[in-house]
């Protein structure tokens, strides 16, 4: 039988450690992609302002500066611009505050290993990449260069790709 943490029914407007945590007492951990981010009024008890952290797919999360630090090593940088189509992994972690264990989101410093799709024949993508190649209007460097940035491609199916130029 799943369970329902009591704050998931309290409908907060920011994610929080309690997205993670099963039935249970074990955590997840999830990647998410970061949107955007700005100071803003929060709303929450409080009504103060604070960094908030737009996610792809998810409620906006408060940014404390643990978390901040860790983002800026798990995108490499201190600029929230460049922030922007950056994934992070979130976790929840048990702390000491305000006189009481209790549960608190974390971001790992490092940057989760997202594996890229293969880029294969059937990819819609793939006819028009060799069509471009043999008219001229890029070449194979470049069209691997794009390729590369979005799918893997190696060996049988890279030498499959680079025949179909020929």
């Amino acid at each position: 039988m799943e369970k329902t943490h009591y704050k998931k029914l309290r409908d907060p407007n920011y994610i929080g450690a309690f997205e993670l945590l099963n039935a249970d007492g074990t955590t997840n951990e999830m990647v998410v992609i970061i949107e955007g981010a700005k100071k803003e009024e929060l709303k929450n008890a409080e009504k103060n302002q604070g960094m908030v952290l737009y996610l792809k797919g998810q409620k906006p999360m408060i940014v404390n500066s643990v978390n901040a630090k860790s983002i800026t090593s798990a995108t490499g940088s201190p600029f929230v611009e460049d922030w922007v189509g950056k994934a992070i992994t979130l976790y929840a972690v048990k702390i000491k505050a305000f006189g009481e264990t209790m549960d608190a989101l974390r971001v790992k410093k490092d940057a989760p290993v997202i594996a890229k799709p293969e880029f294969l024949p059937t990819n819609k993508n793939w006819q028009k990449a060799i069509d471009s190649i043999n008219s001229g209007s890029t070449t194979l460097e470049a069209s691997l260069a794009v390729i590369r940035g979005n799918y893997s491609i190696e060996g049988q199916t890279l030498q499959q790709f680079e025949d179909a130029v020929k």
